[in-house]
């Protein structure tokens, strides 16, 4: 269960990454590649295994306005299916 005290990071062997032939970010990942719309790519840009889902949202928030931790728990959440994202 990812709760607001969790911390996540790439999983190995994914890398966040601007493409530019493509002008986006992709994520680079040994089964393929995966092309984060903007709100996924600032979350990731910021799972660095040391900041929690809740350090992550204030992040973001200071950023941005509107951002609700449910939201950013739901994109990390997504992510870890596509097992691009772990947990420490």
């Amino acid at each position: 269960m990812i709760t607001a005290e969790s911390v996540p990071q790439l999983r190995r062997g994914v890398r966040l990454t601007f493409d530019h032939v493509r002008e986006t970010h992709v994520l680079l990942y040994p089964e393929g590649v995966l092309v984060p719309n903007a709100t996924a790519t600032a979350v990731l840009e910021l799972c660095d295994g040391v900041r929690s889902v809740a350090d992550i949202t204030a992040a973001l928030s200071q950023r941005y306005s509107g951002v609700l931790a449910q939201d950013v728990l739901s994109v990390l959440s997504r992510l870890g299916e596509r097992r691009v994202v772990a947990w420490t």
